[in-house]
């Protein structure tokens, strides 16, 4: 018998990255607000918070309803902008070392680990690699699913049922983690259960909504 969690039988937690694991929040949001000034439009904190668990595409489609969901832009203009984007926020992630990995983090995984349980990543970030490294946090997965993997970015499942895969388990056998409400969504899509943390857990959008990541480990 696993662990039992509202019934299931959980053998497998997926987390997200971004959010939960570590916060690169801040580095996202002046990579954007460069670019949304370069485009004269308002963006603050309260925009970037539209583009939490979304990808660097549609992130960009909702920056540009500031101007009036601009089409002057091609599709090559676009994907120009949105990797210059992507190269400030690369570049910002060097200043990161595991030292930046929280002890709650680390304790978490490790519990984890110790119950037997698979740990993946499901993440719509195409930088989920670098940040694993730059953390040290790589060897605690037994899989990874990423934005490079995908065609479809939350609120799809794709990257969960692609995490589930990988590990080798139904989705009804795995938790997924998440700290944005899209990713919650993604889960029940995918017939996840979803443990909540951050933004999503104070809007109650998980089947479990926690205060802290730890807390997980007693359920």
């Amino acid at each position: 018998m696993g662990w039992i969690v509202l019934g299931r039988e959980i053998q497998g937690v997926i987390f997200d990255l971004d959010g939960v694991l570590c916060s690169t929040d801040e580095f996202h949001y002046l990579a954007w607000k460069a670019t949304a000034d370069e485009l004269g439009v308002p963006f603050d904190r309260d925009s970037n918070n539209r583009l939490r668990g979304v990808s660097r595409m549609e992130s960009l489609e909702l920056i540009l309803e500031g101007r009036g969901g601009d089409t002057s832009l091609s599709l090559a203009e676009k994907l120009h902008i949105a990797d210059e984007k992507n190269a400030r926020y690369r570049d910002s992630l060097s200043s990161l070392t595991p030292d930046d990995t929280s002890i709650e983090v680390v304790a978490t995984l490790n519990a984890l680990r110790t119950r037997g349980l698979k740990l993946a990543i499901g993440s719509s970030s195409k930088n989920t690699p670098l940040i694993l490294e730059r953390l040290a946090l790589t060897p605690y997965f037994d899989a990874i699913a990423d934005g490079n993997m995908i065609q479809r970015s939350k609120p799809d499942p794709e990257v969960f049922t692609l995490a589930a895969a990988k590990l080798g388990l139904s989705p009804m056998n795995c938790l997924v983690v998440e700290d944005a409400v899209s990713g919650a969504e993604a889960a029940h899509a995918g017939g996840f259960l979803a443990v909540c943390v951050g933004d999503a857990a104070t809007k109650q959008a998980g089947d479990v909504n926690l205060t802290t990541l730890s807390g997980i480990v007693e359920l």
